[in-house]
């Protein structure tokens, strides 16, 4: 009996033990509770832990979570393999497909518009890049040049050979920076408009270039902080935003024909037509009504080519004098409807600018029962555009010029019309500078030229633009349509930023491999059960660039879901813990999609 008695040093050392364990438990609960709620010290704390176990790029990360789905790791249970698309899809653009676009009407550009894939027509293949395909050169020298294998369509140097577009030389095409309307390059056109427009001061930031052809005007007007939003459609211009987006030119696949454009009213301070082939006199003003809806007051928009100048031109357009004189007139009266003044015309150019208050003047006679009787105009998603006039909101903030305008709060918040307070502004651009500083720490590429195009599939306020607003990169903010907040898009553009509205149960208006990076925070929780996670993915794959980079911030169960599918996507990825500490559900996944290129057996390289 003696021998079993516990040895009463021993049984005091237990109860120490014990005592010790239970309050470290207790100590890191309390601590972990502290930083999670943000108050105290509790994110200075986080951040020396992170500073103090910088990363460099993606290849250098040494740590993982252990996160997994029922205990197993998702990289250990059988994953789908997802083969590569037949080499004919190279350049595939799932709702501008060719060939489904000839089911539909000509009338209005009918058949250019989105026409999406049923569900069971949907490609579940990964689109592959043709032969050759190289990292495009960094900006600016994209500017200029082009590798050809990466866009090997030699139809638009030829067809555009006298007019400075676009030259084939051996392995690259040369950009000269010429347009039809401006032979001389496009930098000498906008020293021109600048003469007439404010284009140095702020006061336009950004602007809308409609049937943008290769985007020589946006190209250039970045030399003077200008961000120009280009659109064309996919038609017999081979690959014309292609060539946009290779030189690392803001544009997307569009066209102004029955359904309105995908940009909130009020959006651009500038908007321009060079030659653009639109038809501005038709459908009793329609498409310059349309224009007018996105035109900030006080914006200015530039007609350039047929009808301007008409006198001089007519018989080299092989039309009667009388047409090309009546065009240029209709839209003449089109433009005083609008309440637009002219206030320049030289040569083969006419400067309008949008008065800054019209309410009044279309409130005059006739006008009034031209007003659209809907007051949002920025419910546009397939809304069929219409013949009348959106009203401006009255009181409206003017804007401040450009860099103030990233940061100080948006006149749609201080107008209490988004929904959006000011203190929830703030917040925001709080909550997003230390987010992509963490993105900065892990990857320190980014805000460099490596990554030039970049996009945000669900962009908020646009505070992960602004927080990365960087000479080297431009963002393309997406907003869904079917977010809580899907009138942000706005708030956006009046930061200086621009963007699109888009549902991404849908192909975005783009070509394969178009972005280096492509950032999502929220976006499949967004989605989840609305469409496939997997549909989402293949997008994503189709649009972002071989070597690319995908950095997606949601909770560890929908990321846990995410890193299934895409390790049999070719990409290669992490899963790394919030910036607060590993106690915080919502996680970071990095991704790298892998280099390679198809064949004509549907095998790949």
């Amino acid at each position: 009996m003696r021998g079993s008695r516990m040895n009463p040093d021993r049984r005091t050392r237990s109860i120490m033990s014990v005592v010790i364990v239970m309050g470290l438990c207790g100590f890191f609960y309390i601590l972990g509770a502290w930083q999670k709620s943000g108050t105290g010290r509790g994110d200075s704390i986080a951040l020396r832990v992170t500073k103090e176990t910088d990363c460099t790029i993606l290849p250098n990360l040494h740590f993982e979570t252990h996160h997994s789905m029922d205990g197993v790791n998702p990289l250990t249970m059988n994953n789908k393999v997802f083969k590569p698309c037949n080499i004919r899809y190279s350049d595939y653009t799932p709702c501008q497909d060719q060939n489904r676009a000839m089911l539909f009407p000509r009338g209005n550009m009918t058949y250019r518009e989105r026409h999406c894939p049923a569900k069971n027509e949907k490609l579940h293949c990964l689109i592959p890049a043709p032969k050759g395909y190289v990292t495009p050169f960094p900006w600016p020298k994209s500017r200029e040049y082009v590798p050809y294998a990466n866009a090997p369509y030699k139809s638009l140097a030829v067809e555009k050979a006298v007019q400075n577009w676009i030259q084939y030389r051996g392995d690259v095409f040369h950009f000269p920076g010429g347009g039809t309307m401006f032979p001389n390059g496009a930098s000498s056109y906008i020293d021109e408009l600048a003469s007439v427009i404010p284009l140095a001061d702020g006061t336009i930031r950004t602007a809308l270039d409609t049937g943008c052809g290769v985007a020589s005007w946006g190209a250039y007007l970045m030399d003077r902080n200008i961000l120009a939003m280009s659109f064309a459609p996919r038609d017999s211009h081979e690959a014309q935003v292609q060539f946009a987006l290779e030189r690392g030119v803001p544009a997307v696949i569009g066209v102004l024909g029955t359904v309105k454009l995908p940009y909130p009213s009020r959006s651009f301070d500038m908007a321009h037509c060079s030659r653009c082939l639109i038809p501005w006199k038709s459908n009793d003003g329609m498409y310059m009504m349309e224009v007018d809806r996105v035109l900030r007051p006080g914006g200015y928009w530039i007609l350039s080519g047929p009808p301007i100048n008409w006198k001089k031109y007519y018989k080299t357009w092989q039309r009667s004098k009388q047409d090309a004189e009546e065009e240029q007139n209709r839209i003449e009266n089109i433009a005083e409807m609008l309440c637009w003044n002219k206030i320049y015309e030289k040569e083969d150019t006419v400067i309008w600018q949008k008065k800054e208050n019209s309410n009044p003047c279309h409130n005059k006679n006739s006008r009034t029962s031209k007003m659209c009787k809907v007051q949002d105009g920025d419910d546009i998603w397939y809304k069929k555009m219409e013949t009348c006039i959106t009203p401006i909101p009255e009181g409206a903030h003017q804007l401040q010029k450009f860099p103030e305008r990233l940061f100080v709060v948006p006149p749609r918040i201080l107008d209490s019309t988004q929904g959006v307070t000011e203190e929830v502004y703030e917040e925001d651009k709080k909550l997003w500078k230390k987010h992509v500083d963490t993105y900065k720490r892990i990857n320190k590429l980014i805000g460099k030229s490596r990554y030039r195009n970049i996009m945000d599939m669900n962009a908020g306020l646009g505070s992960f633009a602004a927080a990365l607003n960087s000479p080297g990169s431009w963002v393309m903010n997406v907003v869904p349509t079917i977010s809580e907040r899907n009138n942000t898009l706005g708030i956006i553009y009046e930061r200086g930023l621009i963007g699109i509205y888009h549902d991404w149960c849908e192909a975005f208006s783009t070509y394969p491999r178009t972005y280096d990076l492509i950032h999502a925070s929220g976006v499949f929780s967004l989605y989840e059960n609305k469409c496939d996670l997997e549909d989402i993915l293949l997008e994503m794959d189709r649009i972002l660039r071989p070597e690319g980079t995908v950095i997606l911030r949601d909770n560890v169960e929908v990321l846990n879901k995410v890193r299934r599918t895409v390790a049999g996507m070719r990409w290669k990825s992490k899963l790394l813990d919030h910036e607060d500490g590993p106690l915080v559900p919502e996680k970071l996944l990095i991704a790298v999609k892998e280099y390679w290129v198809g064949s004509k057996e549907g095998k790949s390289s």
